[in-house]
C-alpha cells in the first residue's frame, strides 16, 4: 500500500514509515518475547478454512509482508495471526462483524491431532459447566496487549503471591497465545521452581540438554507432579501436567516457566486444553477445561 493510504496512516502509532523512495508503506513490529518482523504493509484477501466446509473470504485485509523476521517464529509457519487490540490486528479489522468476541482451543504440543481451532463472533462465547471468568484489562498506552490480574499460584498447599509487572493499570500479566512459556519475575520463579521441586515425587531429575531450562525430569511412569492452580481475580484455574511441563525431547520434560523481569506473560503451554474466550465489550476472559483435540 502507498504511504498516503488510510491503512498506512492508521498504523503510524504502531511504527509505520515510508520507504526511502517514498513509494511503499513499511512497518516494524516487536513482540513480547523479543521476536520481531519488518517489511511492507500490504492488502490482501485472506481466505480461512471453516468447519462448515465453506471457506470464508476476508477481502482488503491489511497485512504485513515480512522481509526480516527473527525470534521464535516456527519455520513451518507462514506468518502470525494478530489477535491483539491494536489497529492492525485481525480482531480489530473484523470489527463489529464479530462483536468483539473470539476464542481458541489449543491442543497440547504432543497431541496426535496438530490442529487447534478458533471461533469468532457468537460461536466464540464460552459457556456451560466449568467456565471461569476474570476481568480483561486494557492499557491505552499499550493497546496490543491483554492484561489479567494474577493474584497467586498454588503448588500443592503452598500459595505463592504474585506481584508481576507494574503495567496495565490493575493488570500484572499479559495473556499471549503466541508466547510459548510463561514468563514471570525472577524472585517468583525461584519460589515456584523450589515449590515444584520439593513436591515432585518419583522420576529422575536431570538437566536440559540445551541448557535453557533449570528444572527438568526424565518422564518415567513413577513421576508424580503436584497440583498447580493459577489464581486469577475471580478465577482459580487448575493446571494439568501438560500446562506445567514441556517436553524438550523424547527423554526430558522441563518446567514451562521462565524468569523474566521485564514483562510477565501467561504463555500458550499454560493455555493448552482450555477453551479460552475473549469478550472485548464486556472486558472478560473465560477459561473452560476442554479436550481441544475434539473441538
Amino acid at each position: 500500500v502507498s504511504c498516503s493510504s488510510n491503512a498506512c496512516n492508521s498504523l503510524q502509532s504502531e511504527g509505520s514509515s515510508c520507504s526511502s523512495d517514498g513509494s511503499v508503506c513499511e512497518y516494524q513490529v516487536s513482540y513480547g518475547d523479543q521476536s520481531h518482523t519488518q517489511g511492507d504493509v500490504a492488502a490482501e484477501t485472506l481466505t480461512l478454512e471453516s468447519k462448515t466446509g465453506n471457506p470464508v473470504a476476508l477481502p482488503k485485509t491489511v497485512i504485513g509482508c515480512g522481509h526480516d523476521n527473527a525470534g521464535t517464529f516456527s519455520p513451518k509457519g507462514s506468518g502470525i495471526v494478530g489477535l491483539g487490540g491494536g489497529p492492525a490486528s485481525l480482531v480489530s479489522q473484523l470489527g463489529s462483524s464479530i462483536g468483539g468476541k473470539f476464542s481458541y482451543c489449543m491442543v497440547p504440543y504432543a497431541a496426535a491431532k496438530p490442529t487447534s481451532t478458533m471461533n469468532f463472533g457468537t460461536n466464540a462465547v464460552v459457556s456451560g459447566n466449568g467456565v471461569l471468568s476474570t476481568p480483561l484489562i486494557s492499557d491505552p498506552s499499550q493497546p496490543t496487549f491483554y492484561f489479567l490480574q494474577l493474584e497467586a499460584v498454588s503448588v500443592g498447599s503452598k500459595k505463592i503471591a504474585f506481584q508481576g509487572s507494574s503495567i496495565g493499570g490493575s493488570g500484572n500479566i499479559i495473556i499471549d497465545s503466541g508466547t510459548t512459556l510463561t514468563l514471570v519475575p525472577t524472585d517468583f520463579f525461584s519460589q515456584l521452581s523450589d515449590a515444584v521441586e520439593t513436591q515432585v515425587t518419583g522420576g529422575t531429575k536431570t538437566s536440559d540438554p540445551e541448557g535453557f531450562f533449570s528444572l527438568c525430569y526424565v518422564p518415567d511412569s513413577s513421576l508424580k507432579l503436584p497440583p498447580v492452580t493459577a489464581h486469577f481475580k475471580g478465577a482459580d484455574v487448575v493446571l494439568t501436567s501438560d500446562n506445567i511441563f514441556i517436553q524438550v525431547n523424547d527423554k526430558v520434560v522441563c518446567l514451562a516457566f521462565y524468569a523474566n523481569d521485564q514483562l510477565s506473560i501467561y504463555g500458550n503451554v499454560a493455555q493448552q486444553n482450555f477453551l479460552i474466550g475473549y469478550d472485548l465489550p464486556k472486558q472478560t476472559l473465560s477459561f473452560k477445561p476442554t479436550d481441544c483435540t475434539n473441538t
